[in-house]
């Protein structure tokens, strides 16, 4: 066992980032679309045979939009201890 550990160093970054940290908004009304689009290509366009996916769409489109979710903060914390980080020195030649 050692007694000290030397700190970890990172090497030197312009920009402290992560890509994308939310990922993809939601689209829930898209399944139910798809669904109605391959219920009126398999029917031949026919409105009976398709009432009931045709009643979910638009039970979903008029329902109210989903609250956004919370954005995540990752890179604003980056951003904020970014010059607490150590970078080795440069060597010099």
């Amino acid at each position: 066992m050692s007694a000290a550990q030397k700190p970890i160093r990172l090497p030197p970054l312009k920009i402290l980032r992560v890509r994308n940290p939310n990922g993809k908004a939601e689209r829930p009304c898209m399944a139910i679309m798809s669904s109605v689009l391959s219920c009126w290509a398999s029917a031949g366009y026919n409105t009976a045979g398709c009432a009931q996916v045709e009643q979910a769409l638009r039970a979903c489109m008029d329902a109210p939009p989903p609250p956004p979710p919370r954005r995540n903060e990752v890179n604003y914390h980056l951003a904020r201890f970014k010059d607490k980080l150590t970078y080795p020195e440069k060597k010099k030649r």
